[in-house]
């Protein structure tokens, strides 16, 4: 494992819900949910690691929109894994699951369903700020 990765991901296990290591700097975030990596800006994340408690599809399409380079997840969904094997970003995780769930446990992840369908990059960017209201 990359030692910036693992540094990210040492970080995700003292707490923080998402971790971006680049260029040296470190930033840490406690939000759950995706309006983190939406309100990044597209580039911003080149040449990153970032570990992450939960990874799905949106998730994974906006940190290849960021230009992340290698990631850590401690859960991952299949959608999610196949984003980051199509764009060649090196992803590490925990658990691979089917889909991500809502906080309700009751079905998919608004997000993750949101963009199930969608190949594009720039589309699921427009889809997840329509839906977040961003």
């Amino acid at each position: 494992m990359n030692k910036n990765l693992n540094k990210a991901k040492q970080l995700l296990s003292q707490g923080a819900s998402l971790v971006i290591v680049n260029g040296g700097g470190v930033l840490t975030f406690n939000e759950h949910g995706i309006k983190t990596l939406l309100s990044l800006q597209s580039g911003s994340l080149t040449g990153s690691f970032v570990a992450d408690k939960i990874v799905g599809k949106a998730a994974a399409m906006m940190l290849v929109r960021g230009g992340t380079i290698e990631v850590y997840a401690e859960i991952i969904s299949e959608p999610a894994l196949e984003v980051f094997k199509k764009h060649r970003v090196i992803c590490l995780y925990g658990t691979l699951v089917p889909n991500i769930i809502n906080r309700d446990k009751t079905g998919i992840c608004p997000m993750e369903e949101a963009v199930l369908g969608v190949d594009d990059i720039k589309k699921a960017y427009e889809i997840l700020i329509d839906k977040t209201g961003g």
